[in-house]
């Protein structure tokens, strides 16, 4: 079995909260009022969603911005699950191309990278087909994601999965995280588990 093939097979390719970082780039209400993919509200919810996940799990998670001036700035809802940090603000459009995003997530030691971004075709796909070409494993959210239209989203998808990427959804990621019930500290933002909780 090759290496490229045993990368995305078996034990070791599942995320765990201590072997991914996580970014988040440039959801901001310019892209989000050019989305056609998907419900805005729905992935908003998705991204927070996420990005929750990923604080409750301690996954190392950055923020980015393109031309806060004309695109806005992040999105309250996300800004709010770390308010002590402050977005990079680029103006590359491939936020890869930003020195201080590269350095940033070399200094977590992970190869392991999840991206979501505003928009998919762009903003996601840029920085996900140079990080793989640099030796990175990348999983896209593609709920977390989207694209000014259906067929952008897809055909970016499809472009991304042929460089390597991995496309996931963030329920997938965090359940990845927590792999165990028995981890009772990570459990309670699941709604099927504080149902049962409830109803106990």
């Amino acid at each position: 079995m090759n290496h490229q093939q045993h990368s995305k097979a078996g034990l070791g390719a599942l995320l765990t909260p201590d072997n991914c970082a996580l970014l988040l780039i440039d959801h901001q209400p310019f892209q989000i009022a050019g989305l056609r993919s998907h419900d805005p509200a729905s992935m908003i919810n998705n991204s927070v969603g996420l990005a929750k996940a990923a604080k409750a799990f301690g996954v190392p998670t950055l923020l980015t911005t393109v031309l806060e001036a004309r695109g806005g700035y992040l999105l309250k809802p996300l800004q709010d699950v770390f308010p002590e940090q402050k977005p990079i603000e680029r103006t590359f459009i491939n936020a890869w191309e930003d020195v201080r995003v590269v350095d940033w997530v070399e200094k977590t030691g992970r190869k392991k990278l999840v991206m979501a971004a505003l928009w998919t075709e762009i903003c996601l796909a840029m920085p996900a087909i140079q990080a793989l070409g640099e030796g990175y494993e990348v999983y896209i959210v593609t709920d977390a994601s989207g694209g000014v239209s259906v067929e952008a989203h897809e055909m970016a998808i499809q472009r991304m999965v042929q460089a390597g990427a991995v496309p996931i959804t963030w329920m997938i990621l965090a359940a990845e995280l927590q792999r165990d019930w028995a981890r009772t500290a990570t459990d309670a933002p699941w709604p099927a588990k504080r149902s049962s909780r409830s109803a106990a």
